[in-house]
């Protein structure tokens, strides 16, 4: 069978690619290893920041968008794959449990945030413990938050984060920060911001929510608790790239390279969500790259005929 559209990752932007393929009239099959749809979004314990659905469940959010594109006859397979072969007119997505023919193909396999891997931090994620302020902050108004991290998002994160918060600790673990030096300035001319140098996470401690970090000073040794209502980590993220062959240009991150069209280095092979090259991984930008990358297929097709 040759579909006109394959869409690896189930996230916002895979499964809006999903919809706008459907009422497109392209036959549309999203493929995903993880059988709950909705990327990062299903492990937000709440989402404030999509437009007329405010504080919805995040897995409720990725389930409106499966049952979304369900219901116009989108396709769904559970496979991992493994490779994507450029055929020039038609590519074939190999999965561990068949190989797909396809005119197009969307790769819309998201990011990843890198972890500091303290006891803790796992099982308070969603309860204190988050990956996005400008997800999360609005919920910490008046509350005594730190950010973990020393590059411009931890920076940036702080900053944001003291519009509500009544104390941002800002914690990093060497004597100064990688981030640019405009946004050092504002965190350090920030009376809502106190700096803790040379100074690492070792615990998030907490029953239901987060109570307070554990903390050791790299020099001299010294251990500490802070006590916070949350934490921000920023130290990073990564894309979903691992284990994929065939893929296209990357970044020197492993980001997919396209633009706002979605289109990469391969034609035929589209890029969306959090995976390529972009200023703001959000649900709503996402969407916004699901919808752009089919817009991008259907000039493509029309291009073929």
């Amino acid at each position: 069978m040759l579909y006109d559209v394959i869409i690896i990752g189930n996230g916002p932007a895979g499964l809006t690619a999903a919809i706008y393929g459907m009422r497109a009239g392209l036959k549309t099959l999203v493929l995903s290893d993880n059988p709950m749809s909705g990327g990062q979004i299903a492990t937000t314990y709440e989402v404030d920041n999509y437009p007329g659905l405010p504080k919805i469940g995040g897995m409720e959010l990725g389930d409106k968008f499966e049952e979304h594109a369900k219901a116009l006859g989108a396709e769904f397979r559970q496979a991992s794959v493994s490779s994507i072969e450029d055929h020039g007119d038609t590519k074939v997505v190999v999965t561990d449990k068949e190989n797909l023919e396809t005119k197009t193909v969307v790769i819309s396999i998201g990011a990843d945030h890198s972890k500091l891997g303290v006891p803790g931090e796992k099982e308070l994620t969603g309860m204190g413990v988050s990956y996005c302020a400008t997800c999360d902050g609005a919920f910490f108004r008046n509350r005594v938050v730190a950010v973990v991290g020393g590059g411009d998002v931890a920076l940036e994160d702080a900053i944001f984060l003291s519009r509500f918060a009544s104390k941002v600790y800002l914690i990093h673990r060497r004597d100064a920060f990688r981030g640019a030096m405009v946004l050092q300035e504002q965190v350090k001319a920030n009376e809502k911001i106190e700096i803790i140098y040379d100074t690492v996470v070792d615990e998030v401690v907490g029953k239901d929510a987060v109570e307070c970090l554990r903390l050791s000073n790299k020099k001299t040794g010294e251990q500490c608790e802070l006590p916070v209502n949350g934490v921000f980590m920023a130290v990073g993220t990564k894309p979903n790239v691992v284990g994929i062959q065939g893929l296209p240009e990357q970044d020197e991150k492993g980001y997919l390279v396209a633009g706002e069209d979605c289109a990469t280095s391969i034609p035929g092979i589209y890029a969306a969500g959090d995976v390529r090259t972009k200023q703001l991984r959000q649900v709503i930008t996402a969407a916004a790259d699901g919808a752009n990358a089919i817009t991008s297929i259907e000039k493509y097709l029309n291009g073929q005929k």
